[in-house]
């Protein structure tokens, strides 16, 4: 037996879900959370932009980037969403820890405590489950 005749059929594999994540299903409407969070970066990137941040600027249009690239990939059921979900939510949580880590002393520090809990790492658990979801659907 040759090993073309073994090899004919592609194997396809699930990634593996924890148990507690499987269960969790988000609604449809956050499909669209993606392209609206780039959008909404738009003005924070001219705010940066403006007060020549250029470091900033940079991890922000990657992560702007990304979160339409991940769109694409799940508007399309593309299977790589699993991956660049992935990679969306490291960018976000990557960002929320050097928000933090290099705030100033007092209301800097709170500012970047309250993006982070409330914007940068919900987005992320957002952008994990919807890609979660479209390698399931795949």
């Amino acid at each position: 037996m040759s090993t073309a005749t073994l090899s004919a059929r592609p194997v396809r594999t699930v990634p593996f879900v924890p148990p507690f994540i499987s269960s969790f299903v988000l609604p449809e409407r956050f499909a669209r959370v993606p392209a609206m969070a780039a959008v909404a970066l738009l003005p924070w990137l001219a705010v940066l932009a403006v007060g020549h941040q250029t470091v900033w600027v940079v991890l922000d249009l990657v992560e702007f980037s990304a979160l339409l690239s991940f769109d694409a990939l799940l508007r399309r059921r593309g299977p790589a969403a699993l991956w660049a979900g992935a990679a969306v939510a490291l960018l976000l949580t990557g960002d929320a820890l050097a928000d933090i880590a290099c705030a100033g002393p007092g209301h800097a520090v709170l500012a970047a405590l309250v993006m982070a809990g409330f914007v940068e790492l919900p987005l992320a658990a957002v952008c994990l489950l919807l890609g979660r979801d479209a390698a399931v659907r795949a």
